[in-house]
């Protein structure tokens, strides 16, 4: 056989071991049943053939796929990116393969690119993104075991959730700056997803005086201006990569950080190791949170009721703060 040839079937290596075609399959399979010189033989002839069994196919017969979907808003974002890396190793553990869907930050696309894993025949799909409506997560989970990762709008009942506590989180972050002697503190934020509103909501409550910048209407150099003047020492940023912006931005202004503008981020991803200073951030256990949909993806699989986890944050303190 060369490379050029076809592919080997099943009926090849019955010809060539001598036996049946089903029991080919069954030796293939592992199934018992099958002698100990039928299966040696039968293996031998796959392997000198070049055999290799039709995975897929087997697994339509089945009735599973043994995959699992995971839609993402945006590969850029370390923070899915990072809670993906629990869904693969959870789900290699469970004897599943991935498969992932990207969405670009565009809800129609993310609306098909939800239809296209479906259509594929996915067993299971872990939405992480905040970006589905409420009708199409509804209408996936009629359909499909579905997780969502994150803080939609509303997710329906029959889906699982999980997400970060962010209200804690921006308690953490505020609480850690007040600490540090400040009480003139900014919130600086490039979303109007419920996860940002419900960290600016807890800000809030606990900043007397709350000033609110919005990086889609020039919020950074609003910021810097302010801080320039003494009216800021303190920015919260809704996530690590606004923070890091704001210390790139301070840094060509010549404003120092922390001496000038303390910085806390959000979502401890890589980027708050890389940055210089090093970013204060509230760390949400994203390989931990990719396991738990994971894990609750297979308790759908097998007829469970959907469930509902809120992780708890923590906050790292690096020298930006």
């Amino acid at each position: 056989m060369t490379g050029s040839a076809r592919r080997p079937t099943i009926i090849d290596v019955a010809h060539a071991a001598g036996v049946s075609k089903s029991l080919v399959s069954a030796a293939l399979r592992g199934e018992s049943g099958v002698s100990g010189a039928s299966r040696e033989r039968i293996l031998a002839a796959a392997e000198e053939l070049g055999y290799r069994s039709n995975g897929w196919a087997q697994r339509l017969v089945s009735g599973r796929s043994d995959l699992v979907g995971v839609l993402l808003t945006d590969l850029r974002n370390a923070y899915q990116t990072e809670i993906v890396n629990g869904i693969e190793d959870a789900a290699a553990a469970a004897g599943f393969d991935v498969v992932l869907s990207h969405g670009r930050r565009d809800r129609d696309l993310l609306r098909t690119r939800l239809a296209g894993l479906i259509a594929l025949g996915v067993d299971a799909v872990i939405a992480v993104t905040g970006h589905l409506d409420a009708d199409d997560l509804s209408a996936a989970a009629g359909r499909i075991p579905i997780v969502v990762v994150g803080r939609p709008s509303s997710v329906p009942d029959a889906a699982g959730w999980v997400r970060n506590d962010d209200e804690t989180g921006a308690g953490l972050a505020v609480a850690h700056l007040h600490e540090r002697g400040h009480a003139r503190i900014a919130y600086v934020h490039g979303s109007s997803r419920p996860a940002s509103i419900a960290r600016r909501d807890a800000y809030r409550a606990l900043v007397p005086e709350p000033r609110e910048y919005d990086v889609r209407e020039g919020g950074i150099d609003l910021l810097l201006e302010e801080a320039s003047s003494g009216g800021l020492t303190a920015a919260f940023a809704a996530n690590d990569r606004i923070a890091a912006q704001v210390v790139a931005d301070a840094t060509d202004r010549g404003i120092r950080v922390p001496q000038d503008l303390a910085v806390v981020g959000y979502d401890n991803t890589e980027l708050a190791d890389l940055v210089r200073p090093g970013l204060t951030s509230v760390d949400q256990p994203r390989s931990a949170m990719g396991a738990a949909a994971m894990s609750q993806a297979l308790a759908l699989l097998e007829g469970g009721a959907p469930a509902r986890e809120v992780a708890s944050p923590a906050l790292v303190v690096r020298g930006s703060s």
